[in-house]
């Protein structure tokens, strides 16, 4: 018995240990990088940062509006093209599709979703910037060299949609099939009973993957850096290129820290990405607690 108590005792302590250091994880790296970036608050307010335009270093000017508006737009456009390809073909392969589809495309899915960023930006760079130069940009009237917030967010995507994908077909497979049998049973159609009890019920679901998502895509670095084109600018124009947040970490950090205040900036952006990914969970957190109440 004493044996089994000791065993016990040390068991619930590191259980314990491990969740408190994954509830404490957030607040330590948000402090961190707070205490990194402070210096750049003498000299500008948080506003002037946030809302500014004008980046230059050599001059001290820290503007971060245009980067913070390319990552939200890359960020936008890529959901809007991932979300319903994610939610039609998780309902068709977990309600439709045969036995021998989802035994090749469960395998497919989970490749795509392993692959390096660095991939996804190189298959860009071949395909998506040349299709975007060449076809989408001509089709709309406008010229573009191809790497461009647009280029962006289809790759973005594309990261994307395996990795909530994989979420919903988990989410829709935990309906239970009687609820489904039951309405079918009381007459309504098979794609009625689908949408009414099993997109219904698996809603929290649909809104926790979408939310998971969009934070992912929104810290995603590699494969974005690599085709939207890093001009610091404010533009509208999906064709036009940006320069997200961490494209501005990930091609600074190392080589500009002899600027003064070049440091202290960089720490802040990646305060902000930290800060509008928790903002992102939180909103989306709301967003399932009200469909539970439902």
């Amino acid at each position: 018995m004493q044996k089994r108590f000791i065993t016990d005792k040390i068991t619930w302590t590191w259980m314990l240990f491990s969740l408190i250091l994954i509830l404490t994880m957030p607040l330590i790296m948000g402090v961190g990088l707070y205490l990194k970036s402070a210096p750049i608050f003498e000299h500008q307010s948080l506003w002037q940062l946030i809302t500014g335009s004008n980046w230059s270093p050599t001059r001290g000017n820290f503007g971060f509006w245009p980067f913070i508006s390319s990552s939200l737009y890359v960020t936008i456009l890529s959901f809007i093209l991932a979300v319903p390809v994610c939610l039609f073909a998780g309902i068709y392969l977990t309600q439709f599709a045969s036995g021998t589809l989802n035994k090749i495309m469960h395998p497919v899915i989970d490749i795509l979703a392993g692959l390096p960023s660095v991939i996804y930006g190189v298959w860009g760079i071949l395909i998506i910037v040349p299709f975007v130069s060449k076809v989408l940009a001509p089709f709309f009237n406008v010229t573009s060299s191809g790497y461009s917030l647009f280029a962006g967010g289809i790759v973005l995507a594309i990261m994307c949609i395996p990795y909530m994908l994989n979420m919903l077909i988990e989410v829709f497979n935990t309906v239970p099939a009687g609820m489904k049998e039951a309405s079918l049973a009381l007459g309504a159609t098979y794609w009625e009973a689908v949408k009414h009890v099993v997109v219904r019920k698996s809603f929290p679901g649909i809104i926790s993957a979408y939310g998971l998502g969009l934070a992912k895509a929104f810290g995603e670095t590699i494969a974005v850096m690599m085709v939207v084109g890093n001009r610091i600018q404010v533009s509208v124009n999906p064709f036009e290129a940006g320069y997200p947040l961490p494209a501005l970490i990930a091609n600074n950090y190392g080589e500009m820290l002899s600027i003064p205040m070049y440091d202290a900036a960089l720490m802040f952006a990646a305060l902000l990405l930290l800060v509008i990914i928790l903002i992102i969970n939180l909103i989306f957190r709301y967003f399932i607690y009200k469909a539970t109440q439902q």
